[in-house]
């Protein structure tokens, strides 16, 4: 299965030419292309699959979004490599 996670974009930078960025997955960091989302900068939330940033969404949509993959652990870890962590307190 592939799957579509937000990500909050965390740092961006320049690889050979290409636009990239780390994105973090409620605790998870991942370098990500960010040659699709030309106006995401740090701060943003976008949606990645692949390793690309295909979209920007908003915090309550990509939050929402990370609650219902929590709900799914065994799909996301298969896709990230590693578990989401629960949560963040304080939101």
């Amino acid at each position: 299965m592939c799957l579509g996670i937000p990500g909050r974009i965390t740092e961006v930078h320049d690889s050979a030419g290409v636009r990239m960025g780390t994105a973090d997955f409620g605790g998870v960091r991942r370098e990500v292309c960010l040659a699709y989302t030309p106006t995401a900068d740090v701060g943003t939330y976008v949606i990645v699959h692949v390793g690309f940033a295909i979209t920007e969404v908003d915090e309550a949509e990509a939050e929402r979004t990370l609650d219902v993959l929590r709900a799914m652990a065994d799909a996301v870890e298969n896709e990230l490599g590693e578990p989401l962590p629960g949560p963040a307190h304080g939101r």
